[in-house]
């Protein structure tokens, strides 16, 4: 009975003889509650299933080196997108909120690969100059 609203507030505060505050705020009735199917919910539950399962079979089939890493890395990146775009309603968000979210993200990871090759490149130029070492 008491479920979040789109204005934060309870629905039975919006039933219980407040109907002069709903169009103060904008909000018409049909927009308060937002329901989405169950389907899709059991769908991005197989999604998720079958990801997971595809990211141990690469720790089963014994893969090594980048190959093991990337698709690691792509798989948890799938399921983290898939949980933010449906479990925590990113999807339906504004675009400028989406950006928010996703975007500094996103520039962490390039910036770790700039400083991935930026490490090679300090290694090599230490061995080049320093050599290997005693």
């Amino acid at each position: 009975m008491a479920e979040a609203t789109a204005n934060g507030l309870g629905q039975h505060a919006l039933d219980v003889g407040h109907a002069h505050e709903v169009p103060a705020t904008g909000i018409s009735h049909a927009e308060v509650h937002q329901e989405h199917p169950i389907k899709l919910y059991l769908v991005v539950w197989a999604w998720l299933f079958i990801l997971s399962t595809c990211s141990y079979l690469v720790d089963y089939f014994g893969l090594h080196g980048y190959l093991r890493w990337s698709l690691i890395l792509i798989f948890m990146i799938l399921k983290a997108g898939l949980i933010v775009a449906v479990f925590m309603h990113m999807a339906w968000e504004r675009l400028a909120l989406t950006y928010a979210i996703i975007l500094p993200p996103i520039l962490v990871l390039v910036f770790v690969t700039m400083m991935v090759f930026e490490a090679d490149y300090t290694l090599f130029t230490r061995l080049a100059f320093f050599g290997a070492g005693p």
